[in-house]
């Protein structure tokens, strides 16, 4: 087993039950919540997205609701006038080239309006059981600290875990490595006293001395 098989091993095991945390109940509503997630914690995404989804749980009703509404319902998720007009654009989107559908492949989800390709991996894999590793700040930092990539942006980190991971396990290793940097390889105060893969990590042997 290579060095990379066993930090996954491993990650596979503290991690039995790996899956998004975000809360939904049909793929627009998670394409919403994962727009909603950029930059804010999908703990706070989740106490959102029920009065959101309340008024507005069809790509029809989020097109029809007013700017500043959708404002208001997201304020709390951060960067809120951004995100709004993401939702509403993208939903329009939804209407006018998929009959309000969303995509079930990787090239439609990013072209919609206001997706970007961490999104649409997260949708791809999440909802339709697709293949792909959605690099946002916690997989971009944790693949590099355990040296599985060396990567300077998330794009290129995205394309070096596809290159060292199985493809039939791209989307679970996304959320066993999210998970690990969720709770225990933390940006500030990373936990590597708890950490089950410290042996292998790059960070650790640096910032550790014996």
């Amino acid at each position: 087993m290579d060095y990379t098989q066993q930090i996954m091993s491993q990650l596979a095991l503290d991690f039995p039950n790996a899956a998004s945390e975000l809360h939904f109940n049909s793929p627009y509503q998670l394409l919403v919540a994962v727009i909603l997630s950029a930059q804010c914690t999908d703990k706070r995404v989740n106490q959102v997205t029920p009065a959101l989804f309340k008024v507005a749980n069809t790509p029809q009703q989020m097109a029809d609701l007013p700017l500043e509404q959708i404002e208001q319902l997201i304020h709390s998720c951060g960067f809120y006038h951004s995100k709004a007009t993401y939702l509403k654009d993208m939903s329009q989107d939804l209407l006018d080239r998929f009959n309000g559908q969303v995509p079930n492949n990787l090239a439609d989800l990013q072209s919609l309006k206001g997706v970007g390709r961490k999104t649409a991996n997260v949708v791809y894999a999440v909802a339709f059981g697709g293949q792909a590793i959605a690099v946002d700040t916690h997989v971009f930092r944790v693949s590099n600290r355990l040296g599985l990539v060396d990567a300077s942006n998330v794009l290129d980190t995205e394309k070096q875990l596809m290159q060292v991971l199985p493809q039939d396990k791209w989307a679970d290793s996304h959320h066993y490595i999210l998970l690990h940097g969720r709770y225990v390889c933390k940006s500030q105060n990373p936990n590597c006293k708890e950490c089950s893969v410290k042996q292998f990590c790059k960070y650790f042997r640096e910032h550790n001395n014996g």
